[in-house]
Order: C-alpha cells, then sequence, then structure tokens
C-alpha cells in the first residue's frame, strides 16, 4: 500500500465482513504495512487474505 486511498480500500473490504467491528491500518508507502481488525466472531484467515486479494493486495 502507498496511499491513503489504498488503505481506504483495504479498510472497505474487511470492515464489510461478517463479525468485524473495526479495522486500523498503520501505512508503510512501499513497504509491508500491518492491519489489524477487531472481531465480534471468528474470522478465518482464508476470508481475510480473500478480502485483501479484492481489495488488489496480498497479505503477507
Amino acid at each position: 500500500m502507498t496511499c491513503d486511498h489504498c488503505v481506504r480500500a483495504v479498510t472497505e473490504e474487511l470492515s464489510a465482513l461478517d463479525g468485524v467491528d473495526g479495522v486500523e491500518v498503520d501505512l508503510v508507502a512501499g513497504g509491508s504495512s500491518r492491519v489489524r481488525i477487531r472481531t465480534s466472531a471468528p474470522v478465518t484467515d482464508d476470508t481475510v487474505r480473500a478480502a485483501i486479494d479484492e481489495a488488489g493486495y496480498r497479505l503477507v
């Protein structure tokens, strides 16, 4: 991710998942940004990975 638009795209996709109550992104332009999600129900790694892929990024 390189900008606020990237952060919004990832936040929007993750926020749409059932059980996700909050999303925080620590942007590292040109590097690996950290994303934290708060959930009220279990969310699988595969579900998170698919949402990030849908936003146009990849989980590392």
